[in-house]
């Protein structure tokens, strides 16, 4: 048994995690231990059958979206005439409760529910995009989840937020563009903006405080997302090892392919954001309360000859 000088040295991962607590034991505490126990250790939060939710706890127009999108990436997949239950059940989106009743999972509810319905699961849950171009004004333009304009689930907010950020006046725009978001010419910042977006989403701890922000700076991109990382710093910069907080979900970006499932995703981010000759990002964690943040710098290493 480990004591709490030992425990200082130690990290998240997927035999261990922290809960910050104070008198009382934290709320979110028997879901990691559920999913610890349902999983021999090797947890990700997500993995978790909701049985207080139904099946209406999904906006069903945030899944046909998504099913178009997954029909783009992947033509001709054995899961593309799927009813839409038989559907999510394949992708991990609802399970069977202890009622022996479908319910949604953690990873469905947050990828496809309605914003109200997260709530009752994640009650500090909160997306929030900022765009700053005009010092003069608060912000330029802004998305929340709480609007009530809009889902807020995590699926539209990705691309509602990757839409918005490919448009900031540094981000190099291709001479020619299809129509579609995963090409594989697109120039090396919108990668690097595709998979920083998706690594914000899928490793967030959503029980944890003050939400996941993205703030799109006329001189820096900035993702924020509330937990630490579940390996080394060097680990997570070097690659090669994988630990994400919601492995569901990811699955579920991957199939659009979109995220990297082999730690491969931050040395990739830095990979394509230098090779756009921007300046080097940098990852900061806080604690208390654990956040996770990536700076995405618009100097450049270099002027281009006019």
């Amino acid at each position: 048994m480990l004591n709490l000088n030992e425990l200082k040295g130690r990290r998240e991962g997927n035999r261990l995690e922290a809960k910050r607590a104070e008198k009382n034991l934290p709320s979110s505490i028997w879901s990691t231990y559920s999913a610890f126990a349902n999983t021999n250790g090797d947890k990700t939060q997500d993995m978790l059958v909701l049985d207080r939710l139904t099946l209406k706890a999904f906006d069903y127009e945030s899944l046909r979206r998504y099913r178009v999108r997954m029909k783009d990436a992947r033509p001709g997949h054995v899961w593309s005439d799927l009813e839409d239950i038989e559907f999510l059940q394949k992708l991990g989106a609802i399970g069977i409760g202890e009622d022996d009743k479908l319910h949604p999972t953690a990873a469905g509810i947050l990828m496809f529910g309605y914003e109200y319905e997260i709530l009752q699961e994640y009650p500090q849950y909160f997306l929030d995009y900022q765009e700053h171009y005009d010092s003069s004004v608060r912000w330029t333009d802004r998305i929340i989840s709480s609007s009530g304009e809009w889902s807020g689930n995590l699926y539209d907010f990705y691309f509602k937020a990757y839409n918005k950020l490919i448009q900031n006046p540094k981000i190099k725009v291709p001479f020619k563009m299809k129509n579609s978001l995963l090409r594989d010419d697109d120039p090396p910042a919108y990668k690097a903006l595709r998979e920083a977006l998706a690594n914000c989403l899928t490793n967030a701890d959503f029980y944890g405080e003050r939400g996941l922000v993205i703030r799109n700076n006329i001189d820096d991109i900035v993702f924020e997302n509330p937990g630490s990382f579940r390996v080394t710093m060097s680990e997570a910069l070097s690659g090669g090892v994988s630990s994400p907080r919601n492995a569901v979900i990811l699955k579920m970006f991957n199939l659009l392919d979109i995220g990297e499932r082999l730690g491969s995703g931050i040395p990739l981010i830095f990979k394509n954001w230098e090779g756009e000759g921007y300046n080097t990002p940098k990852y900061v964690e806080l604690l208390a309360p654990d956040r996770s943040i990536l700076h995405l710098p618009l100097s450049r290493l270099f002027v281009a000859d006019t």
